[in-house]
Formats: structure tokens, C-alpha cells, sequence
């Protein structure tokens, strides 16, 4: 009888034993998400048909997210599967558990892709927040918002501009 002890996997897991950064930053797109629609972590367990520690898991990236799941969130947070990954900065990409186990002939892959689009005009943010702004039916209240948005891009602090536009409107 063979009594040695068997290698425990720490399949995902960074060689430290630390949940992979690219699963903590999908967890952490998930928390983003369901907190943006107001949900607590039982509600979207139960929409999901899980306990809400399995969110937690995922949230805090203890638990990798496989693919129907991930498919089920995005349906269940109205957001396609990309938006879990947007906005993922390049170390945190390099993250992937095969760069962990893969020969330097299955890297040559990561070269190709080192360029990562940044335009604002490829992300799915953008898309959405568009095909939004001209769903207002209202488009006096869709030209105001726009112009809100506008003019609080150009400030880089915002909130003490907004306290000084206070200020000024009550004179």
C-alpha cells in the first residue's frame, strides 16, 4: 500500500499558491457589476442557482470561473462576456496559468498580441454607451447629457469644479 502523499493541483493558481490576478480581476468585474444594478450577493446566488459563499469565491477570485458560468453571469448582469475582462492592464494579462506551465515555443502567441488596442472606440463600453445615449427618447435630455459629459471631461477635478459651479449659481 502506497501511503505517500499525493501533489495537491493548484490548477490557476499562481506558482505561490495565490489565486490567479486574471480570475481576482474577473471576480472583481463581477462585484463591479452587481453592484452597479443594486444586487446583493444572495440575490445574484440565487438568480444564478448558487449559495452566495460561491459568489463570494468568485468575487474574490478563490474560485475560477469556467465558461457556462461566466455565460450565465453575463446574462443574468445584462453585459456580454468581454465586459468581465475589459479593462485588464497588461500585467495582470500575462497572468494566464499557461505562461506557468507552457514551453517558450507556446509563448510566441503572447508576442503577437503584446499590442493591446487601447482606443476607446474598440471596447464594448463605448458601443454600449452609445447604442444607450440614442435609445433616450427624449433627445433635448439626451443632448443635455451629452454635454454634461462633455464639459466634465475637460475638468480634471471635478468634484471642487462642482462645488465652485454651486457657489456661482447661488450669487
Amino acid at each position: 500500500m502506497n501511503l505517500t502523499k499525493s501533489k495537491k493541483t493548484s490548477r490557476g493558481r499562481t506558482p505561490s499558491g495565490q489565486p490567479n490576478p486574471i480570475d481576482v480581476h474577473v471576480g472583481s468585474r463581477i462585484r463591479l457589476r452587481r453592484t452597479i444594478l443594486g444586487y446583493s450577493q444572495e440575490k445574484l446566488a440565487a438568480l444564478l442557482g448558487l449559495t452566495f459563499q460561491q459568489v463570494q469565491k468568485y468575487e474574490r477570485g478563490n474560485n475560477r470561473v469556467g465558461a457556462s458560468r461566466l455565460w450565465d453571469l453575463s446574462k443574468v448582469l445584462n453585459v456580454p462576456v468581454s465586459f468581465f475582462f475589459d479593462d485588464m492592464d497588461k500585467e495582470v494579462a500575462s497572468q494566464s496559468p499557461r505562461v506557468f506551465s507552457a514551453s517558450e515555443d507556446a509563448l510566441c502567441f503572447e508576442e503577437e498580441n503584446d499590442n493591446v488596442d487601447l482606443d476607446p472606440m474598440k471596447r464594448q463600453e463605448t458601443l454600449e454607451l452609445v447604442k444607450a445615449y440614442y435609445r433616450i427618447p427624449n433627445r433635448k435630455a439626451a443632448k443635455n447629457l451629452f454635454d454634461l459629459i462633455v464639459s466634465m471631461s475637460k475638468s480634471n477635478n471635478y468634484d471642487r469644479n462642482s462645488e465652485n459651479d454651486d457657489k456661482d449659481e447661488k450669487k
